[in-house]
């Protein structure tokens, strides 16, 4: 069933299609065995995602497996297997007992001449056969075109109305090597919108090589598509896919659109996500890195203890963050001060003074300073006690 883009409030839904199981494998080096995708899936659950992407049941019988496994213990989010469009591989997403087959086939010139060997009327035929196929078995059909953001328009736009009118619940652009940028993919939205004719969501799959995944979704959603495709931390082959966890924080947080995630839950899934995965966040990652909500600047940490707002633009507990506050060598004098207050210190402004100077010292020298090497230099001010 297709889920409406638009909830009875009024604000309207986006949906997101998680494929950290499935396309996020495809990392090169990443190979998870299907108990461990049995817990990121019940993870992704819990977070609230509409699909997950469980696999790609023809890849291997472990893949199978594993699919097969989701579907039966996933109860709150749709299941979705991968198929490329034909008979075999449906009937072994059918197999795993999914309920919903995400079908694909490339449609840009390139990919039909060098990798398919087919001519535009066979992708078509192929393409069509395949929704059909799937759709009289009872399932619901997400259908991709692969590489579509380097497909001649006409015909792509020719092959969505073909799927739609074979039965197609939802659309799929793909940007496979993520050549899109926003305003660009804003527009291919709103072409596809405006020509293909029928009752179908609309979604986007953008890859990160040129680093605007995550700015291509969100610029979509708002030009009108109804889901985005992502995964946890970003991961994927290449530069990665879309970041979920992000492009859900903006359309949340930035544009006020509706979404069933549950945003306290996003670092409790990414940190599952980066330990199955073995790919540590980078610290400075938005939303879940270490530093997202770190702060050492003096500016930075005034401004953060009179009105956290003034530095950060949403509460971090919603995301499931804490805030934290740095010292080294650019901190002030109020980050001092809190940090002597949460050791139960009454901060004089004699003793704050000989701190900060030595933590400038350290942080002059090319050193950090961690927690203990702070309680250490205040034990030797207190104490009276010269470095």
């Amino acid at each position: 069933m297709i889920q409406s883009p638009v909830k009875e409030t009024g604000v309207r839904y986006v949906r997101f299609l998680d494929t950290t199981l499935r396309d996020g494998e495809q990392t090169p080096g990443v190979a998870l065995r299907p108990e461990e995708k049995l817990i990121i899936a019940m993870k992704l659950e819990d977070l609230g995602v509409d699909s997950i992407e469980a696999g790609y049941p023809s890849v291997s019988e472990g893949e199978f497996k594993s699919v097969k496994m989701i579907s039966k213990e996933v109860t709150e989010s749709e299941v979705i297997a991968l198929s490329r469009s034909n008979k075999a591989d449906i009937d072994k997403a059918i197999d795993a007992d999914v309920r919903a087959v995400h079908l694909f086939i490339a449609t840009s010139d390139i990919h039909m001449k060098y990798k398919l060997r087919m001519s535009r009327s066979q992708v078509i035929e192929t393409a069509v056969n395949a929704v059909e196929y799937a759709k009289s078995h009872g399932l619901t059909v997400e259908f991709s075109a692969e590489d579509a953001t380097r497909s001649d328009l006409d015909f792509l736009i020719n092959v969505f109305q073909s799927v739609v009118d074979a039965g197609a619940d939802r659309l799929d652009i793909a940007d496979t090597v993520g050549v899109m940028w926003p305003s660009r993919i804003m527009s291919l939205v709103r072409l596809i919108k405006s020509r293909v004719r029928g009752n179908y969501l609309l979604s986007v799959h953008c890859h990160d090589d040129f680093g605007m995944a995550v700015a291509n979704s969100v610029a979509a959603i708002e030009a009108g598509a109804d889901q985005a495709h992502g995964t946890i931390n970003g991961v994927g082959e290449r530069a990665g896919n879309a970041a979920l966890e992000e492009i859900a924080s903006a359309v949340r947080f930035l544009l006020g659109y509706g979404t069933r995630i549950r945003f306290n839950k996003i670092k409790e899934v990414s940190d599952v996500v980066s330990r199955f995965f073995k790919i540590p966040v980078p610290p400075n990652k938005a939303i879940v890195g270490v530093n997202a909500f770190s702060h050492e600047s003096g500016i930075h940490v005034h401004g953060i203890l009179n009105n956290p707002l003034t530095y950060e633009p949403i509460d971090p507990t919603m995301v499931g963050m804490n805030r934290r506050i740095v010292l080294g060598k650019h901190s002030g004098r109020h980050s001092v001060e809190y940090a002597l207050k949460m050791m139960g210190i009454e901060p004089s402004n004699e003793l704050v003074t000989r701190i900060l100077r030595r933590i400038k010292e350290l942080g002059d020298s090319g050193s950090s300073l961690t927690w203990e090497d702070f309680k250490r230099i205040v034990l030797m001010e207190t104490n009276g006690e010269s470095a």
